[in-house]
């Protein structure tokens, strides 16, 4: 059953529309009821509606739940995918209009690094924090749908973005390829320049419903009201009070930009939450008051007053963490929850290194959420280089990986004069290996080497099979010798073992996603595992453990047991943000963890930090303040224990709970 707001949004289309969802308040299932809605009572051509998300994971749930409420006749062309996957497609359909061959590649972050270390100078180009500036900026003004010629620089660093910009442009193109930013800029200046073919669109979507509104960029922002047109029917979904990604572009504004440039936009509040407690919500709504708003709302709940928040007030990060383990093991001990019930939420990923030495330590399973990307793995990203030259012979930054992975005998020299002369004649690293000319300029070895590297990969493309994709790519990493060389490289055979399963699996999967769709290509099947890598770094959805996350990263999730530490000043806030007068941003942060919580919530600071290498007095965080004192319960405010006492009772406690949950356990 809909609430009387979730349903008045479900059925209106009477023009465009914004929902503003609170936390918790049932906004997937308004959006996928809505569907539903426009398909079976409304009339819409499944294939005529599309719905977009940020992320592969939000788009698979909310696949998930139409696949529940309509048969496959009646879904049948529905299209839900990210901003990014619907900007693929339009690419693909008009390659030739955004100056792209057949077969562009998608690069990734690591590719693009490599591509600005051509364009800086030689001690900078080493520099890694250096280069994610410099690609930080350039993504910044994509996102801005700024040109090279648009640009003005404001800073040193944004001074060498503005110098590299173009060339790191050229250099795309040249290697017929995108970045992750172009999946959105492309297919905006294309819709803005042709209009066949946004009428094209417009035409093929007649309903759009987007999520997260919210953290849409100004690029995004231009999309939708490009694809929206004049009929402008659509819905989208948002909460200003979870805007909490401006550092890379996000504009919460961007919601009463559409009541600008849509006078006729209808807003429906859901206000009602599904998820957390009456204090909980009491704490939140407190808080988040103290923001200016774009649009007011009140969340509330009909599932109970709740416990109190409780506070912890800890010497330093070593108690806080021991105390936070203790107390979540005493509350499972006590209530039977599953580890998985349980989330550790931080503001920066160095937080929770003290957190799984003592979860470690006790052997507690946990996971780190935004860990590293499976596709991270060298093994991985090998083959993967192998895969995206077969189907993009100008992606120069997969053949310099993969030319010498296993070792062919073609030194940095050799590698030097085939780059000069690729250069010179504006062409391509692996286009440039059989060469005649290559002959009078590099000894006969390494170009012999350079020969038979690019006529075995030309036989592989030759016969290449759409049938027996699996087989042949595991014949090709067979052939290719890497399984050996894995195994010289590895410290133990034991590693190379886990190592190569990690290689057979990406070949598998390769497999698995011809065999769902046969009429793939190669290359389609290359840039969907390039956006599930860059959308979705890390998904484990499976054993039971306690969950350690960012704020950042716990956004669109809920646990019935949260602990938000780390509630100090320079912490949360971060000091940055207080510098740089950030604080509703870190203010909406905050809000977002304390709205995860289903159940309980347990805060915790540390009256002294370790900050560059020493320890250093801590002040509380000024959003304790902020919360209702009523709805809060303090611990450990008063007075200090000896530090050897406390380390004792510390261990005892956690052994202690540790040996009775056990007994728990066998009983």
């Amino acid at each position: 059953m809909l609430n009387p707001q979730q349903r008045a949004a479900m059925t209106y289309i009477e023009g465009p529309l914004l929902v503003l969802a609170g936390a918790g308040s049932g906004k997937t299932r308004v959006i996928t009821q809505k569907i539903a809605y426009l398909i079976e009572d409304c009339g819409y051509p499944a294939s005529s509606v599309c719905a977009v998300t940020f992320t592969n994971k939000a788009a698979n749930e909310m696949r998930e739940r139409v696949n529940a409420l309509l048969d496959a006749k009646h879904r049948r062309g529905l299209k839900v995918a990210t901003f990014h996957r619907l900007g693929l497609d339009i690419i693909k359909k008009n390659a030739a209009f955004c100056g792209l061959k057949k077969g562009f590649t998608i690069f990734d972050s690591e590719d693009c690094l490599h591509l600005l270390q051509k364009y800086l100078p030689s001690g900078r180009a080493k520099d890694r924090d250096y280069l994610m500036q410099i690609q930080q900026q350039i993504s910044g003004w994509k996102n801005d749908l700024l040109s090279p010629e648009d640009v003005t620089a404001e800073h040193v660093v944004a001074e060498e973005a503005q110098h590299i910009y173009p060339f790191y442009q050229s250099s795309l193109r040249a290697y017929n390829a995108v970045d992750f930013d172009d999946l959105i800029g492309l297919p905006v200046q294309l819709l803005a320049k042709c209009p066949e073919v946004l009428e094209y669109w417009q035409n093929k979507i007649r309903y759009l419903l987007i999520d997260e509104y919210q953290d849409s960029n100004s690029s995004q922002y231009r999309f939708v009201k490009l694809l929206a047109g004049v009929k402008a029917q659509f819905t989208v979904v948002g909460d200003d009070d979870q805007s909490i990604y401006a550092w890379r572009g996000a504009r919460p504004e961007n919601l009463i930009q559409l009541q600008n440039d849509f006078p006729q936009l209808k807003v429906i509040k859901l206000e009602q939450n599904y998820r957390s407690t009456g204090r909980i919500l009491h704490a939140a709504n407190h808080l988040i008051a103290n923001n200016r708003h774009l649009f007011t709302k009140k969340l509330w709940s009909d599932l109970g007053h709740g416990e109190l928040l409780r506070v912890l007030s800890c010497k330093d990060e070593l108690d806080e963490a021991e105390q936070v383990i203790a107390d979540l093991i005493s509350h499972k001990l006590r209530t039977g929850a599953c580890y998985g019930q349980y989330a550790i939420l931080y503001r920066g990923n160095h937080q929770s290194r003290v957190f799984e030495k003592i979860l470690r330590q006790q052997g507690i399973p946990y996971r780190i959420n935004g860990g590293q990307s499976w596709f991270s793995r060298t093994e991985v990203k090998d083959i993967f280089a192998y895969l995206k030259l077969l189907v993009n012979e100008k992606d120069d930054a997969a053949f310099l990986r993969i030319i010498n992975t296993p070792k062919r005998g073609i030194g940095e020299a050799s590698l030097n004069v085939l780059g000069h002369y690729a250069q010179s004649r504006h062409l391509s690293l692996y286009e440039s290996c059989d060469h005649l000319a290559l002959s009078e300029l590099m000894a006969d070895k390494p170009r012999m080497a350079l020969q038979q590297f690019k006529q075995w990969l030309e036989n592989i493309k030759r016969s290449f099979d759409t049938m027996y994709v699996a087989e042949q790519l595991r014949q090709m990493v067979e052939d290719s010798g890497y399984e050996a060389w894995l195994y010289e490289q590895a410290e133990t055979p034991a590693k190379a073992q886990k190592r190569m399963e990690n290689v057979w699996e990406l070949v598998e999967w390769v497999g698995r996603l011809f065999n769902k769709k046969p009429e793939n290509t190669l290359a389609d099947v290359i840039n969907t595992l390039i956006l599930i890598d860059i959308l979705e770094q890390s998904d484990e959805q499976d054993v039971d453990r306690v969950q350690l996350m960012t704020l950042h990263a716990s956004k669109g999730l809920e646990f019935p047991f949260v602990y938000l530490v780390g509630m100090e000043e320079n912490v949360l806030p971060h000091r940055v943000s207080i510098e740089d007068g950030h604080i509703e941003e870190e203010r909406r942060l905050a809000y977002v963890g304390i709205t995860r919580a289903q159940k309980t919530l347990c805060m915790t600071l540390a009256k002294k930090r370790r900050r560059d290498g020493e320890l250093q007095d801590s002040l509380p965080s000024r959003f304790l303040e902020e919360l209702p004192q009523d709805s809060l319960e303090w611990f450990g405010r008063l007075g200090e224990r000896n530090e050897e006492r406390s380390k004792a009772l510390a261990k005892t406690h956690l052994s202690g709970l540790k040996n009775l949950l056990k007994e728990k356990q066998v009983d």
